[in-house]
C-alpha cells in the first residue's frame, strides 16, 4: 500500500510595478504651410508632465533625415527631463475629433528606456504624406496627434549608476570663429563693397556656401584679383552675412545699423542676400522673421519678395494670410506694394485664385 502524500507547502508572490499614465492632445493647424519645411526640421508641442518627468511631441512634416524619400511624416516623443533613467510605453495616433479619441489611426504602441543618452523614441516612418492628406485626420488644414505616455515607476533599466556626471559647458565653437572673423587671423580674401573692405577665409566661406565656393576656387576665379567686388549690396547686409557663416545665427538689429529705419525691410535684405549666396538656412530663419511679421500694408511686396526668390514657405503663408479674409484682400489691393505685385509677378494671381477656390 503507498504511503500518503505528505501536504506540500506553497508560497505565493506578485510584481506590479506602478505606473503613471498621461495624455496630450497636439494640434497642428495650418498643416499646408508645414510642408515646405525641410527634412530634418520640425515642430514641437508644449511640454507637459507624465509620471514626475516633463515631455513633449515632435511632429516632421517631411521626414526627420535626408536618407529616405520626403513623402514620409515622422512624429516622436521626447524626454525634456534630466537625470534619471525611465521606461516608458508610449502610443501616437491620429485622430478626427476633439471629443472623440476612439477612432483613431493608431501606431504599435513602444516600450523605451530612456536615459541620460536617448532622449527620443518614435516612428520615422509614421505616414505617407499623400495618405494624409486623403484622408479624414487633416480636417480643415489641422491634425490631432494624440500621445499617450504610461511611465514604469519603481523599475530601474540598468543595474550599474554612473559614478560622477561630469558637467560638459556647451559648445564655444560660434563664438570661436566669431573671434577668429573680427581679428582677421589668417584672413587670406578680401572683399569691397561700396568701399567697406572686409577681410575672410576662404575655406571657412567655401564650406559654407556653394557660391563663394564656386567663386573662390571654381575654374573661372580670377587669381590676380586682390579685393573681390560685391555689387547692389550694402556693406551692413554683407557684413551680417559673414557673421551668419561664421557664427550661423543672425545679428541682433541694433549690431546691423543699416540705412533703413523699419526691421521689417532689414530682413527682406539679409533674404536677399542669403538668396543669392545659396545660404539655405539663413534664407528660411528670415522667411520665418517675415510670416509673423505679416500684415495688410506690406504683405503684397513680401510676396513679391517670396515669389522672386523662390520661398515657397512663406509665398503659401502671405497667399494664406491674404484669403483668409475678405477685408485683407481689399485692404492689400489698396497698399502700395500692390502695383508693384501685379507689375512683377502677374503669375502669382493664379496661385492666390486657386488656393482661394480650394478653401471654398
Amino acid at each position: 500500500m503507498a504511503a500518503p502524500l505528505e501536504p506540500v507547502e506553497t508560497t505565493e508572490s506578485t510584481c506590479a510595478p506602478k505606473t503613471a499614465r498621461g495624455r496630450h492632445v497636439f494640434r497642428v493647424t495650418g498643416y499646408s504651410l508645414l510642408k515646405g519645411l525641410g527634412a530634418g526640421n520640425f515642430i514641437r508641442s508644449a511640454t507637459f508632465a507624465v509620471g514626475g518627468h516633463d515631455w513633449c511631441v515632435r511632429f516632421y512634416p517631411n521626414v526627420d533625415g535626408l536618407d529616405v524619400t520626403d513623402e514620409l511624416i515622422s512624429i516622436y516623443v521626447d524626454r525634456l527631463s534630466k537625470g534619471t533613467q525611465v521606461r516608458a510605453l508610449f502610443g501616437l495616433r491620429l485622430t478626427k475629433r476633439d471629443k472623440n479619441l476612439s477612432r483613431p489611426k493608431y501606431m504599435t504602441p513602444k516600450i523605451c528606456n530612456f536615459n541620460h543618452s536617448r532622449t527620443t523614441c518614435g516612428y520615422k516612418r509614421f505616414i505617407k504624406r499623400s495618405e494624409l492628406e486623403a484622408s479624414r485626420f487633416l480636417l480643415n488644414d489641422r491634425l490631432l496627434v494624440v500621445c499617450d505616455i504610461t511611465v514604469i515607476l519603481g523599475t530601474p533599466v540598468s543595474q550599474s549608476e554612473p559614478v560622477c556626471e561630469i558637467q560638459v559647458p556647451p559648445s564655444d565653437l560660434s563664438d570661436n570663429l566669431g573671434k577668429l572673423l573680427e581679428s582677421e587671423e589668417g584672413a587670406d580674401v578680401t572683399f569691397e563693397v561700396e568701399g567697406e573692405v572686409f577681410h575672410a577665409h576662404k575655406t571657412l566661406l567655401a564650406m559654407r556656401s556653394p557660391v563663394f565656393k564656386a567663386e573662390l576656387f571654381g575654374p573661372m576665379r580670377d587669381r590676380e584679383t586682390k579685393a573681390i567686388k560685391v555689387e547692389d549690396m550694402q556693406p551692413s547686409v554683407f557684413k551680417a552675412l559673414l557673421h551668419f557663416v561664421y557664427k550661423d545665427s543672425l545679428p541682433t538689429m541694433d549690431d546691423l545699423h543699416l540705412d533703413v529705419e523699419d526691421k521689417e525691410e532689414v530682413v527682406k535684405h539679409l533674404l536677399v542676400a542669403a538668396d543669392r549666396y545659396a545660404m539655405e538656412r539663413m534664407k528660411l530663419l528670415c522667411e520665418s522673421i517675415l510670416c509673423k511679421k505679416l500684415n495688410v500694408e506690406t504683405v503684397a511686396t513680401t510676396l513679391a519678395l517670396a515669389d522672386k526668390h523662390h520661398c515657397s514657405t512663406l509665398k503659401d503663408a502671405c497667399i494664406q494670410y491674404i484669403i483668409s479674409s475678405s477685408n485683407r484682400m481689399d485692404d492689400m489691393i489698396a497698399s502700395q506694394g500692390y502695383e508693384h505685385l501685379k507689375r512683377a509677378c502677374p503669375a502669382v494671381f493664379v496661385d492666390i485664385w486657386e488656393k482661394s477656390a480650394k478653401s471654398g
